[in-house]
This record gives structure tokens, sequence and C-alpha cells, in this order.
């Protein structure tokens, strides 16, 4: 397991550019990553273009209030468990 730290001024988004490239380099079979909504934009394209990993942005639904479990989330805690 790869673990990267970086400053908390840094963006989730930026500072898991390196999460992913250690993941990519000691997971070789490890291609697709669930994500919250804020890690959308540029990352998903950077992941596919330069990692050859798929990111799928998990959004919540649009009439949720308050806390509630992500779709698809338990599958890879359950998976790591």
């Amino acid at each position: 397991m790869t673990v990267t730290a970086c400053a908390a001024s840094v963006q989730d988004r930026d500072g898991a550019k390196g999460a992913l490239l250690g993941l990519y380099l000691t997971s070789p079979t490890c291609r697709f990553v669930f994500a919250d909504a804020g890690f959308a934009g540029r990352l998903v394209g950077w992941a596919a273009q330069t990692l050859h990993t798929t990111i799928d942005i998990v959004r919540k639904p649009a009439d949720q209030k308050g806390f509630a479990v992500l779709p698809r989330r338990w599958a890879v805690e359950r998976t790591l468990a």
C-alpha cells in the first residue's frame, strides 16, 4: 500500500495524482477506481490518458438531504475488509 502526504492547502483532486500513480505502479491489475464528486474534473481525463485508469465519479442523488452511504462504495470497503 502506498501512502502519500501533502499539505492541507492542496486540493483533493490534485493530491490524488500521487496516490493514483502509486496505485498504477504497485497494482498493475487495478484500473477502475470509484471516487466521490470532490475528485471530478481534469483528474478523470488525466487518469484515463496518462495511467489508463478509469475513475467513476459517484455522485449523491439530487433529492438527498443529510448523510447517506453512496452507492457502490460498500463493494470496495467489503472487499478490503
